[in-house]
């Protein structure tokens, strides 16, 4: 059944090219739905050369007016099919951005989301991990109501709407539910979080949690938090198979004996999303990231030249341009090296000093 589930995955490894091709198909159908798709050609477009023509490489920026516009009730200006829900950044790199979480993108962060997970159990035939319960530390779905032309939207955290979505559609077990943390209300102060720690544990403490999933810095204040009114972490309560970790760029160089230390002889496996989209993660032992390439559009800008992802080559960096169903060749801000054989390594924001850092850290590293 493993097997079934990350085959789609496994196969566009195998033909990274074909499957993007598929995958551009696939979104121009959607993008000829919209204004925005019709007024730079997509009904003309048959080919990768025609697309990267026609559309230029975007950044959020570029996009909130058009975003103000489908928070209006205009969807169709931007997207093939209605919001049903809107995520919010946290900010921590600037102000807070608002993405729209369509039905088909939802499916898509459910279907790539737990490629991490499933691969740790297949590689390591760990089946009973899914017997087990994830420890939900995921932010909440549901925070508050923006006001719009016409009426208002209600919007929560990416992490939070894709947990609650993805405890309906998937058999593993989720303590405390998404609904739960919801209840408290409440944003990302301090006080916030520490309620959140408050009912994780209070739920979790006779569970069998076997997993955790989310934000790294918030696996990390979690047991912080739990050091501090319980006087113990959480390795001392839970045998943690896995920590699947998002958020954070060197997991493995920079993070892994902290959250070891702290959770015990857990296997930590690395995750890259981001409020919109899941674009990618770890396939086995290797400390790496692979691509998502039947479901995402991948291209990388390297100093002034555009090429496709997947033909970098090992050492190669620039910065990623996703296309999605939400947004066509859409700018996302981080820098990404190639490590050869699809593996990749997220290095950090799209900044002036982030590649020297990288590999200067890297070089003590060795």
């Amino acid at each position: 059944m493993l097997e079934e589930f990350l085959k789609p995955w496994w196969q566009s490894l195998e033909n990274p090219q074909e499957a993007q091709e598929a995958v551009l198909r696939t979104l121009l159908s959607g993008y000829r739905q919209t204004r925005y798709g019709i007024e730079h050609g997509a009904d003309k477009i048959s080919s990768i050369e025609q697309f990267r023509a026609s559309f230029p490489v975007i950044t959020y920026e570029d996009l909130k007016p058009l975003i103000v516009t489908v928070m209006e009730g205009d969807f169709e200006a931007l997207l093939p099919e209605p919001p049903i829900d809107w995520a919010m950044t946290r900010g921590t790199t600037g102000e807070s951005k608002f993405v729209p979480i369509t039905r088909t993108d939802l499916e898509q962060r459910v279907a790539c989301g737990p490629r991490a997970l499933l691969s740790y159990v297949h590689c390591s035939q760990s089946y009973n991990t899914l017997m087990g319960w994830d420890m939900n530390l995921n932010f909440p779905s549901s925070v508050g109501k923006k006001a719009v032309p016409g009426g208002e939207i209600s919007y929560g955290y990416s992490s939070g709407i894709y947990a609650k979505h993805n405890a309906s559609k998937t058999r593993i077990k989720m303590v405390p539910e998404q609904e739960e943390i919801d209840a408290l209300g409440g944003g990302i102060t301090i006080k916030d979080w520490e309620n959140r720690f408050d009912l994780a544990y209070e739920k979790s403490k006779n569970k069998d949690a076997t997993m955790v999933i989310g934000v790294s810095q918030t696996m990390i204040q979690f047991a912080s938090h739990l050091k501090k009114q319980k006087g113990i972490y959480p390795k001392d309560l839970w045998n943690i198979d896995v920590l699947v970790c998002t958020s954070l760029a060197d997991i493995h160089t920079k993070h892994k004996p902290a959250l070891r230390g702290l959770y015990g002889d857990a296997a930590v496996r690395d995750l890259y999303g981001a409020t919109e989209g899941m674009y990618a993660q770890q396939l086995d032992e290797q400390p790496y990231l692979v691509p998502n390439y039947d479901t995402y559009f991948f291209e990388v800008e390297s100093g002034r030249k555009l090429r496709m992802l997947h033909e970098l080559k090992t050492g190669q960096y620039g910065s990623l341009v996703i296309s999605s169903c939400l947004f066509p060749r859409y700018k996302i801000g981080d820098l990404i090296r190639c490590m050869g054989k699809n593996y990749y390594l997220v290095i950090g924001r799209d900044r002036r000093f982030t590649l020297s850092k990288h590999l200067l850290s890297r070089l003590l590293d060795f």
